[in-house]
């Protein structure tokens, strides 16, 4: 069975610099009936599991360590038994949200992970945050962008840790070189495509 893209919006509130707003997550789930990937295991573990019912957890993907995109991770690995994946130069952002508890391994650019027989490439982007990826499949034609690229251009680098023109890079040359009708799935809202984008995103 060809894996399939399953979106589950979550509620909390994201906190950096002192500051704190309400926000809603897309936690996206990867798979068939047997197994599946969590990207972003965000505020409500409870919600997740639910949504993945019987199936296995293979891993809980971190597109970056935002305090609203990993809250949930180690109480939904505590659960699954699954494995938390987060690049490595994103731990300096996850020890602010969980001292004592560490990743399970590391992702690396170029990485491939596979789930019911889809692979899904690493792609580092930083900018958003410095240890940031983006997860893509070129067998359904779809990015996991988290807070990368959202529909209406690139996610925000006003806060500690982040990079305008490090971000417009990441974009410019490794999301913009997939296919213009990739679907990007967000880390917040709705989903878009890479060509539609691509006007978004001007030179840094």
């Amino acid at each position: 069975m060809t894996a399939r893209v399953r979106n589950v919006v979550t509620s909390g509130v994201f906190e950096l610099d002192g500051g704190s707003w309400d926000v809603d997550n897309n936690v996206w789930l990867l798979g068939d009936d047997r197994e599946v990937f969590v990207i972003d295991a965000a505020h409500d573990a409870e919600a997740i599991a639910e949504a993945v019912g019987d199936r296995i957890v293979r891993a809980i993907i971190c597109t970056h360590a935002h305090n609203d995109h990993v809250n949930a991770a180690p109480e939904l690995s505590e659960r699954t038994g699954a494995p938390i994946l987060l690049h490595p130069d994103d731990r300096v952002l996850w020890d602010l949200t969980h001292t004592g508890v560490a990743p399970d391994a590391e992702l690396e650019d170029g990485q491939i992970l596979t789930i019911a027989g889809t692979d899904l490439s690493v792609l580092h982007t930083p900018g958003h945050a410095p240890g940031a990826v983006c997860l893509y499949s070129a067998d359904l034609g779809v990015v996991f962008t988290g807070d990368t690229l959202f529909s209406g251009g690139p996610g925000a680098t006003g806060r500690s840790y982040s990079d305008h023109p490090t971000i417009v890079k990441s974009i410019r040359t490794k999301l913009f070189a997939l296919p213009d009708d990739t679907v990007v799935n967000t880390g917040h809202g709705e989903s878009t495509t890479i060509a539609a984008e691509k006007p978004n995103v001007p030179d840094a």
